[in-house]
């Protein structure tokens, strides 16, 4: 077995980062080996195969696209959408990514499946791409009046990458697809995730999957409990995995 591991120094909420960090060298120095290790976005964990990692498709388009330390970071994150995407291929419908910031991790996407040969199905990405004390999701270090230009470029030789900006759930009444087989939700606000829920669940096809980006994190707990008595009036019932993600099989 190749000594396949992952360390990058993501982690929120720390008090003294500096001792966290020499705590967590100390505990990958005694391990018995790193191979199967991985520490990063608040996940540590030792002995698992760490399938991405050798996913070279994958692995190829992360490294074209994912070039901060924070993208790096949530390598398994993205993984999980990937492979959520990728089980949309076998599936009748399109693709939508909510609050796709720059975009960097829908891109990967499209490398990962081939999306430019998915000429029947699309792609919707929406946003507000800006920010302002008014707006009640955060402020991300890219928020300005030019990202929206700037992810509608990334994608500029995808033209079934659709990319609109608005305020959700308003901005999905004129442009949603009637049928989706993949959908992944990161809003970082339970009002709007819940909007974006009345509109686009009963268009998600037998199958499809739905990734809830901030589900498991405590910080955005909100989310859970306004999203667990709404599927589980529908049945539904999300695994919470340890990246911090829900996960739906319609």
């Amino acid at each position: 077995m190749q000594n396949h591991h992952y360390h990058k120094p993501l982690f929120f909420g720390l008090r003294d980062p500096s001792k966290f960090f020499d705590g967590l060298r100390m505990a990958i120095g005694a391990l018995n080996s790193p191979t199967g290790s991985f520490s990063g976005d608040n996940l540590f964990t030792v002995g698992r195969n760490l399938s991405f990692l050798t996913d070279e498709r994958f692995m190829t388009a992360f490294r074209k696209h994912a070039l901060t330390d924070v993208e790096q970071g949530i390598i398994w994150r993205i993984a999980t959408v990937a492979w959520g995407a990728l089980n949309a291929m076998r599936l009748e419908g399109d693709l939508v990514e909510i609050a796709c910031y720059k975009g960097v991790t829908a891109r990967i996407v499209c490398d990962y499946v081939n999306f430019a040969e998915q000429t029947n199905r699309k792609y919707f990405l929406y946003d507000l791409f800006e920010h302002d004390a008014a707006m009640p999701h955060h402020h991300m270090p890219e928020h300005g009046a030019t990202l929206f230009d700037q992810v509608k470029a990334r994608f500029a030789d995808l033209p079934n990458v659709v990319v609109t900006q608005g305020r959700v759930p308003d901005v999905l009444a004129k442009t949603a697809p009637e049928k989706i087989a993949f959908m992944h939700l990161d809003l970082n606000n339970a009002d709007a995730e819940i909007g974006a829920l009345e509109v686009l669940f009963d268009r998600m096809v037998p199958g499809a999957v739905m990734i809830l980006d901030d589900y498991g994190w405590l910080g955005y707990r909100r989310q859970k409990l306004a999203e667990d008595p709404w599927l589980a009036a529908r049945g539904y019932k999300v695994l919470e995995l340890p990246t911090g993600q829900g996960m739906l099989i319609k």
